[in-house]
């Protein structure tokens, strides 16, 4: 990675879609509402055969209603710090504001290099509306439009002129590396629990349920690990989703279950494992991802010598039939398990990857299928004859035999239960199938 482009500016100047519009993708959720962007957002991009990262951050303000106002202002400054380039973003129908002033001032205090982007130019023929943003003292005014795209050109091919020529690994996207997703409902600690692993506020944490709204990758490459951790907006049951912009977050943290390898999915210790947290549990689940449970808050619970034990007990109860999954306490406050906890995810990554040999497999299984075969469906006696594991990106293993479709549930879990006993797959599902011999 060639570098890190940092787009900075007030609320609702367009930074967000001029986000989307140099990824090429629609990382960033966008909408009228101020405030919508909170936490930085870090996604890879490419122009004139060089790779680099750009940030999104929320809109730099200052007296406004907002509750997370102090903490959008922080992270804009961290994007600020990390950043080899800075795009400040003005709005060209609104004229320069002294906000805008303000900003401009952060940045020149920087001594990093930097341009200005005059946002919502849709034609040429308006270029001329940057002379007001003259008075900021930038010397690259790029008159754009993020919407179509006008200028955007010219944009970057200045920015990335900038950006240094050596490697930056730390945030390389495009690297095929572990993708661990923090999930779980609003409010049982995520954002802290990544601020604790990672060591700094990388993301906003509030008491306020809904505040992480985009998904947020973190590189996270300490203590002899290498992966992406992904902080995902709370989820809550579809009837109590009732704004547009909670719609998209909760549609993003879907997405970023679907898009990882692993699912730390995290429980508050207070109140429990509850029908949301079951919901989302099957949700990992129906993906075929790999799961671990994290039980977040565990400082704050009056404890005996049973307490984990029956609080194990009580999950595993929930969750059943999937019941081969690692549990772990935790407390994001105290920091602890934080790193235990990756290194099981990291240890389910591993057991999801894991190929056995054919030979191996009917050697161990079939004998236990001979001695314990599937019981005499209306007369029929059926017989499994060949194991084999599927050449897919996850454990799926085909049973081939001479009358598949009198196979019923009960054995098939029979079979799911002496895999895993035979193999070590715990935290991840597994999918059998039979096919006629």
């Amino acid at each position: 990675m060639a570098g890190i482009i940092a787009i900075v500016g007030r609320p609702n100047v367009g930074k967000s879609t001029l986000f989307n519009r140099l990824t090429g993708r629609r990382e960033a959720i966008v909408d009228n509402t101020p405030g919508v962007t909170r936490d930085r957002i870090y996604a890879a991009a490419e122009w004139l055969d060089k790779s680099f990262t750009v940030v999104d951050t929320g809109g730099y303000t200052e007296g406004s209603s907002d509750d997370f106002e102090s903490e959008i202002r922080k992270q804009a400054r961290y994007a600020i710090d990390e950043a080899h380039v800075i795009i400040l973003v003005v709005d060209g129908r609104e004229g320069l504001s002294p906000l805008d002033e303000e900003v401009a001032d952060q940045i020149r205090k920087s001594g990093k290099p930097h341009v200005l982007a005059v946002n919502k130019i849709d034609s040429p023929a308006d270029d001329y509306v940057i002379a007001d943003f003259l008075k900021l003292g930038f010397n690259d005014v790029f008159p754009i439009s993020a919407v179509n795209g006008h200028g955007t050109g010219d944009l970057l091919d200045k920015v990335v002129g900038h950006l240094p020529c050596e490697a930056d690994k730390s945030l390389d996207f495009t690297e095929d590396l572990p993708k661990i997703c923090v999930v779980g409902r609003p409010n049982v600690g995520k954002s802290s629990f990544l601020n604790a692993l990672t060591g700094r506020d990388q993301h906003i944490v509030s008491d306020v349920a809904g505040t992480t709204r985009d998904a947020v990758h973190t590189r996270y490459n300490m203590f002899g690990f290498d992966f992406y951790l992904v902080d995902t907006a709370g989820l809550r049951k579809k009837g109590k989703v009732s704004e547009d912009l909670e719609f998209y977050s909760v549609m993003r943290a879907i997405k970023s279950i679907e898009n990882s390898d692993v699912c730390i999915l995290m429980i508050d210790a207070t109140r429990g494992i509850e029908a949301q947290d079951l919901n989302i549990f099957h949700l990992i689940e129906k993906n075929k991802k790999g799961v671990v449970i994290a039980v977040n808050k565990w400082d704050l619970t009056d404890k005996t010598q049973t307490t984990a034990s029956e609080f194990r007990k009580a999950i595993l109860e929930r969750i059943k039939p999937f019941t081969d999954v690692p549990i772990l306490f935790t407390s994001s406050i105290e920091k602890t398990r934080l790193l235990k906890t990756l290194q099981e995810a990291l240890e389910v990554y591993k057991r999801r990857k894991v190929r056995i040999p054919t030979s191996q497999l009917n050697e161990t299984l079939l004998p236990i299928f001979e001695n314990t075969p599937p019981p005499v469906y209306k007369g029929k006696t059926v017989s499994i004859k060949y194991i084999t594991q599927l050449p897919t990106p996850r454990p799926q293993f085909a049973f081939f035999c001479n009358l598949p479709q009198y196979i019923k549930e009960p054995y098939k879990r029979f079979i799911e239960n002496q895999l895993r006993s035979m193999y070590d797959f715990t935290g991840v599902p597994l999918d059998i199938y039979f096919r006629k011999k």
